[in-house]
């Protein structure tokens, strides 16, 4: 089949929904579908686009099977609410050409949107309306309650009118997915009939992540000893995470329990903020985000990982960066009300405290750092519980059964040409290969469709 798939977050973007979208994309084109991608330029988490990808125009790329066009759109520096706004409306707008184009020349059997951006999501409900193809939106974040609970947004006429707004967008489509079972509740309560739901969780490749040694090369870099009690948050730094309450902890911990060093692992607008808060605590070192080859290593330094969460959003959003943390075999400490779906995943892999709070945190922390039985017995059901529910290859076989069974319309679709299966890889194949060798070319509307380029076993060319 023909997925066309719209979404703000494409590789070489590492983490978050980038990371997602890539894969899943990435698995059905191997799997011998073909795949076309509107996305914007990499920019995500460091709110800054790399000077290979700075230009006005579009850019066409053909990554591990699946034609990437890239939309030029506005990324501010420092995003606030109403910057997120315009940030998400320039890709709307962008994004129109390529994604009508597709549509009515390409003529996919499937507009698949992710949200975010779910302001691009009209458009693709109406082109894939008038085109006959069936048409999916994805939910990763509920972006509008997540801007509001955490303060990017504040008018309380805003936020009728952006609910009515998302309502009215999520209705439109024949089926909204997404990543937990209370988010699917929300979307529930937000007017969307049951019928049409799907839970979509994100995944993990366990062959990938692994349990491995907590004496690593990153250790020694960082200039730990061997006996130090790692904890490791790594992920996006952004408004939402509460990081400051790591820092906070930091502090509280300095002198009482001097063998516990905290590694904050990533890149994000509140980064600047923490290194300042964290100035003069030798407790507490940062990280750059890792390369992808390294991620099973970053999580094997860890002896526990960290979940922060701001109390409004806790179940707003189930976190991407748990599946690595429970794969990595390591016990988690969750910050999350009880009865959430972050409380439901860590429940007997982890500690679970109250958001916000952290002195709560501190606490924790000392209580796995003092005991390495109990350090054991949850990491071992952390990594059961990853092989058990967060399998990738059988999270993106589900959605592809559910795209084999979605309603055809009567719309004719244009004649195509066959396309060979490519033999199933590895996502380390994958997503390693799809960020080494962007290929770029400029990319124009045309009334002829992009045809897949079929490649040999063997072959170089990524």
């Amino acid at each position: 089949m023909r997925v066309l798939v719209i979404g703000i977050n494409y590789a070489p973007d590492l983490i978050g929904v980038a990371k997602y979208n890539t894969e899943f994309c990435e698995s059905l084109a191997s799997w011998g579908h073909e795949v076309r991608v509107v996305t914007a330029p990499p920019y995500y988490p460091d709110w800054s686009i790399p000077s290979g990808y700075r230009t006005g125009w579009y850019r066409h790329q053909r990554l591990n099977d699946v034609d990437v066009i890239r939309a030029p759109i506005y990324v501010p520096s420092r995003p606030s609410g109403l910057k997120r706004l315009l940030h998400h409306a320039s890709f709307l707008l962008s994004a129109a050409v390529p994604l009508l184009s597709s549509a009515f020349w390409w003529r996919p059997d499937i507009v698949f949107v992710v949200a975010p951006s779910l302001l691009s999501a009209p458009m693709a409900a109406l082109a894939a309306r008038m085109t006959g193809a069936s048409s999916w939106v994805h939910v990763q974040d509920l972006e509008v309650d997540a801007a509001f609970e955490v303060g990017l947004l504040r008018s309380g006429v805003t936020r009728k009118l952006m609910r009515t707004v998302e309502r009215w967008i999520l209705r439109s489509f024949d089926r909204v997915s997404t990543i937990s079972t209370q988010m699917v509740r929300r979307l529930e309560h937000k007017g969307i009939v049951p019928a049409r739901l799907r839970e979509f969780r994100n995944w993990i490749d366990t062959s990938v992540v692994v349990p491995g040694s907590n004496q690593t090369q990153l250790r020694s870099e960082l200039r730990l000893a061997p006996t130090d009690i790692v904890a490791l948050y790594s992920g996006a730094m952004s408004n939402k995470q509460g990081l400051e309450l790591i820092i906070e902890a930091a502090t509280a911990l300095k002198d009482s329990q001097p063998s516990v060093k905290f590694v904050l692992c990533g890149n994000g607008p509140v980064k600047p903020t923490l290194v300042q808060m964290a100035a003069g605590l030798h407790n507490v070192h940062f990280l750059d985000l890792q390369p992808l080859d390294r991620v099973s290593e970053l999580l094997s330094t860890a002896d526990i990982q960290l979940l922060p969460q701001k109390a409004e959003i806790s179940d707003l959003v189930l976190p991407s960066k748990l599946a690595g943390m429970l794969a990595s075999g390591r016990p988690l400490i969750a910050m999350t009300e009880a009865g959430t779906g972050i409380a439901a995943e860590v429940e007997g892999a982890g500690l679970v405290i109250a958001p916000g709070d952290a002195g709560a945190l501190a606490v924790a922390i000392t209580t796995l750092a003092e005991d390495e039985a109990l350090r054991g017995r949850l990491g071992a059901v952390a990594r059961a519980r990853a092989e058990q529910k967060w399998d990738r290859i059988s999270i993106i076989r589900s959605l592809e059964r559910e795209f084999a069974s979605l309603p055809q319309r009567a719309a004719k679709p244009a004649p195509r040409t066959a396309s060979s299966a490519t033999p199933v890889r590895s996502i380390e194949h994958v997503t390693t290969g799809s960020r080494r060798r962007p290929e770029t070319s400029a990319w124009r509307p045309s009334r002829e469709p992009l045809r897949p380029q079929v490649r040999g076993v063997g072959s170089d060319q990524k």
